[in-house]
């Protein structure tokens, strides 16, 4: 494991790219960008099963209990250890984020705001 001070955007993505997976260990989310960050770049992911989280992440990430470090260690070692457990995951990672973008989201804000303001 590894702790990395502050990152920029713009490095964000070779960062990701060297990890084995990311675990998110949250426990209050308001959407949780770094799963779909690192499914973007192909990395499996483990996430909480709390707030938000199993919504973004739909079917496409393992969860576990934040409050149990035994689940969220056997979780993190299945993933470490099963390559078509991997696969599989970095599949659905790719599908799941399909359904986000900034471009959407920008459609959906401005429509909300149209709407408001008639």
């Amino acid at each position: 494991m590894v702790f990395l001070p502050y990152i920029l955007d713009k490095d964000l993505p070779k960062i990701y790219s060297e990890a084995s997976v990311l675990v998110y260990p949250t426990l209050y989310e308001g959407f949780g960008l770094p799963p779909i960050e690192a499914m973007a770049c192909g990395i499996p992911t483990i996430v909480s099963n709390t707030s938000s989280l199993p919504e973004v992440v739909g079917n496409a990430s393992l969860l576990f209990d934040p409050y149990s470090i035994k689940d969220m260690a056997e979780k993190t070692l299945q993933m470490l250890t099963n390559k078509e457990m991997q696969d599989h995951y970095i599949k659905e990672g790719y599908k799941n984020i399909q359904r986000f973008s900034w471009d959407k989201t920008a459609k959906n804000i401005a429509k909300v705001i149209s709407e408001i303001n008639e």
